[in-house]
């Protein structure tokens, strides 16, 4: 096995031991730390124990190892900016957002037998058993087919699927017994959450189906690139996919401002449609879902694992949001965010008026008549510092309505890339056709 290849626990019992071994560890470790710093005079708090850099190391790469529910459990609360972890957390899983170790080969085939036949090898003319990506629930290859076409194979970590439930209540109480999620944190519900999404997630067939459905609802739009799917090569555990090319949508800083402000802005209006036509939201802004194939100046769309389906009545309680906002009207803001499942458990006033500034400064691109400057305007820490507030000073630790929570997380996830390309965009005119009236 290559030192860079890792290979994947497949039962629950050998997860939750290696889990239980980690928190044993990690409090072992606070204790000789403690001890230590007692000897010199210091009085050193838990959290300072516990945020030793063996400790985060440990942390960060017990979960990595595990992948699966544990290592995306870490993605999803590090990127929930100010709601439920302290910046320390996020910290340490942080650690977790760059590629996982791959599987060895033996484990790989198995896999593959399983899923394909024994004869899986007879669907290709060339597999590279070197995946070019690997990730919390499973990992990519390249390969070529008869006809030649190349081919993305998308590969599911064996026992994903069984672990998932046990891996999520094992990581929730691991973060919760050594003090990193805040007291009185309902933290629970994220966490069934997350179950059900990463159930999805670890259904390639659904997967599949998602990516087919996209393609419906991008038909004559020029605009942008998506995989295909090769139906005949897909399973619940592996997703085979045409290999579409571009370059990471980050290297686009070095393009032309025109070329970044058209990417951005195809992306944002993308999430309109998504919103408040298809109803259907890809909610992971991981940058590595987007390419940009320059020969062609499109867009390429990836990964729909995490794609979320939107009723009606949250469609709706968004388009009068974004319109209250406009409209500088808080009663019709105050009903669209409860339309939406805000404020269903007790909230205090002042409370009430600091989710309201929030949500104004979210909406601040919006607002803005005419182009908006993404790079100068430091959108995205101001709104982490402010759901940090809202939470640490205001006391707010209600978890946000799931609906809620995954679309916010994209739409920070687009604020972002459109501070780093230093993008300029009128929002305001995108979101006009769906505006509202909020009297």
């Amino acid at each position: 096995m290559s030192k860079y290849e890792s290979k994947v626990p497949t039962n629950r019992v050998s997860r939750f031991g290696k889990l239980a071994s980690l928190a044993t560890r990690v409090t072992g470790a606070m204790v000789t730390e403690g001890a230590k710093q007692l000897s010199q005079g210091k009085r050193p708090s838990a959290k300072d124990l516990l945020l030793t850099p063996s400790n985060v190391k440990r942390v960060a790469d017990q979960l990595a190892h595990l992948r699966g529910a544990a290592m995306k459990v870490g993605q999803l609360m590090s990127m929930d900016a100010g709601d439920l972890i302290s910046p320390e957390l996020a910290e340490i899983l942080a650690r977790l957002r760059s590629d996982a170790a791959p599987m060895p080969s033996k484990q790989l085939a198995t896999v593959l037998t399983q899923e394909l036949g024994v004869n899986w090898k007879q669907h290709f003319i060339a597999f590279n058993f070197k995946p070019i990506a690997s990730a919390s629930i499973g990992q990519v290859h390249q390969a070529h087919i008869e006809d030649g076409t190349k081919l993305a194979i998308k590969v599911q970590y064996p026992g994903i699927k069984k672990s998932i439930d046990s891996d999520v209540d094992n990581v929730g109480t691991l973060l919760n017994v050594v003090g990193l999620i805040p007291k009185g944190v309902d933290y629970r519900g994220l966490l069934e959450e997350a179950k059900l999404q990463l159930h999805a997630e670890a259904d390639y067939r659904l997967e599949a189906a998602l990516l087919n459905q996209y393609h419906q609802h991008l038909d004559g739009n020029n605009n942008f690139i998506l995989p295909s799917v090769i139906a005949d090569l897909t399973t619940d555990n592996v997703l085979a996919m045409t290999f579409v090319h571009g370059d990471p949508i980050e290297s686009l800083t070095s393009a032309n401002q025109q070329t970044r402000d058209r990417v951005v802005q195809l992306l944002l209006d993308l999430l309109f449609k998504e919103i408040f036509d298809f109803k259907l939201v890809q909610t992971d802004p991981n940058f590595a879902n987007f390419l940009y194939d320059s020969a062609q100046q499109k867009v390429v769309l990836l990964d729909f694992g995490a794609t979320r389906r939107y009723d009606e009545n949250i469609s709706n309680g968004y388009r009068r949001a974004f319109s209250a906002i406009l409209d500088e009207n808080d009663d019709a803001l105050d009903h669209a965010l409860a339309q939406i499942g805000f404020f269903n458990q007790e909230i205090l006033a002042d409370q009430k008026t600091a989710i309201f500034d929030l949500v104004r400064l979210a909406c601040d691109p919006l607002k803005q008549q005419g182009p908006y400057h993404f790079g100068s305007s430091n959108l995205p820490q101001r709104l982490s510092q402010a759901g940090t507030i809202l939470s640490m000073e205001k006391g707010y630790w209600h978890t946000p309505p799931a609906d809620a929570l995954f679309l916010h997380r994209k739409i920070g996830g687009l604020y972002l890339l459109a501070a780093r390309l230093n993008a300029t965009v009128d929002v305001h005119s995108l979101f006009e056709p769906y505006r509202v009236n909020s009297d």
